[in-house]
């Protein structure tokens, strides 16, 4: 094991590893460290702590002494000098008429350096560029030539997806892209909707490739005869990322159906003729979703002790409420039951009382007692005299009968005889 520190230097996410010498450093801090270009300010961005030997590249850099405030200002100066170089060439390169770029100045932290970073299509003869940078800043003159990607992640920016480039905020290195991949993540082709900033491919890509290319196995091909639950047919479109197709069956072509892949029955994967293949009698079974349960939010210890006593009783009733939802389901019992292992004893109900529902709301009575018996007035009865019924006549031939009292006729509609009828009136 081999203790060490990660130094990160401006204008660039990658970590470098120095020795600290016995020297604590606290993420954050700017220190001094020695370079193969000599001393530079730099930020720490791990602390002291031990890795494998096979991670660490030997010779292991030192670690010089934590930064001052006198390095500090020497840091602030090299900076304005950068400004003032970054002027001055831009000068020079119009007065040479180069066909250059100039993107970045670079000085180190000594002052005895200045490196400028451009960018060009072709080579460029700056030799006498150099030789008047030099007589102008009295330093070492280093021009170094880029290209647009680098350029990108010196310069920074905001990406199509409203965030910082990844060259610029935590890739290390540039990773390798292809067209390929958009082929495969069924990406539009088009170069200004899969291009970054830089022109380049955007380094994106190279994110989920495996994921797809995994995907891509497991999937059948476009054109593949498959056998359906519901018969046979062939894949039009794959979706990879929800692992369905969309299949043209025989039976109604005009109508596909989208289907999962567990529900697919490949007969020939890819395009080709069907000759020769034999279609399988039992059909796939249907494919039924998990059903996915929902995690029910949990108060936390400082919730729990603001609000009280009214917490625990909430959470009761969320409780309760499961149980007896899960129960009209068809489920399992509440948790309160499956620990006592047998169902909750229903309370006591009290008994019903004998009084009529209008007495009931205006007040509970003992259950048992007397009903108060309302003392009913005498009325006097009156006789109605009786009016002599006419003697009934029995019609001739073709006569309609008398139409009986309206309980007889029911009777009567019913199928019925007349003697559930009205009473005759006697003679």
């Amino acid at each position: 094991m081999t203790e060490i520190i990660g130094i990160r230097f401006r204008g660039g996410p990658k970590e470098y590893y120095f020795d600290p010498r016995g020297i604590t450093v606290e993420p954050g801090q700017y220190v001094i460290v020695e370079t193969a270009a000599g001393q530079e300010y730099a930020r720490c961005v791990t602390g002291n702590h031990a890795v494998e030997d096979s991670e660490v590249v030997q010779p292991l850099r030192p670690l010089l002494r934590l930064a001052t405030e006198n390095d500090k200002r020497t840091w602030a100066l090299n900076r304005e000098r950068e400004k003032d170089a970054m002027r001055v060439c831009q000068k020079k390169i119009a007065q040479h008429g180069l066909d250059m770029k100039l993107v970045r100045v670079d000085c180190n932290f000594d002052g005895s350096k200045i490196v400028f970073y451009f960018t060009s299509e072709g080579r460029v003869d700056f030799r006498a560029l150099v030789r008047d940078l030099a007589a102008e800043f009295r330093a070492r003159i280093e021009l170094r030539q880029i290209g647009v990607r680098d350029e990108a992640k010196l310069l920074g920016g905001i990406g199509i997806c409203g965030r910082p480039f990844c060259c610029a905020e935590f890739l290390d290195d540039f990773i390798p892209v292809s067209i390929k991949m958009a082929k495969t993540q069924n990406l539009s082709l088009n170069p200004t909707k899969i291009s970054g900033t830089c022109g380049r491919l955007m380094c994106c890509l190279k994110y989920e490739q495996d994921a797809y290319e995994d995907a891509v196995r497991r999937c059948p091909k476009q054109d593949s005869f498959v056998l359906t639950p519901d018969g046979p047919g062939n894949i039009t479109n794959v979706d990879l990322l929800r692992e369905q197709s969309v299949v043209r069956l025989d039976d109604a072509p005009e109508a596909p159906k989208r289907y999962h892949n567990c529900e697919l029955n490949v007969l020939r994967n890819g395009k080709g003729s069907r000759e020769g293949i034999v279609i399988p009698r039992e059909r796939p079974e249907r494919y039924r979703a998990p059903e996915e349960e929902l995690d029910e939010p949990t108060l936390s210890e400082e919730a729990r002790a603001f609000f009280g006593s009214d917490a625990d009783a909430g959470e009761e009733k969320r409780r309760s409420h499961r149980g007896g939802r899960n129960r009209r389901r068809g489920g399992e019992k509440s948790a309160d039951a499956q620990e006592q292992g047998a169902k909750p004893e229903k309370a006591d109900k009290p008994p019903k009382s004998d009084k009529p529902r209008g007495e009931r709301r205006r007040g509970e009575m003992p259950a048992g007692a007397p009903k108060a018996e309302k003392p009913k007035a005498d009325k006097p009865k009156t006789e109605k005299p009786k009016a002599d019924n006419p003697p009934k006549q029995e019609g001739a031939e073709g006569d309609k009968p008398r139409r009986h009292h309206h309980r007889g006729g029911r009777n009567h509609r019913r199928g019925g005889g007349g003697e559930g009828g009205a009473p005759k009136a006697e003679a």
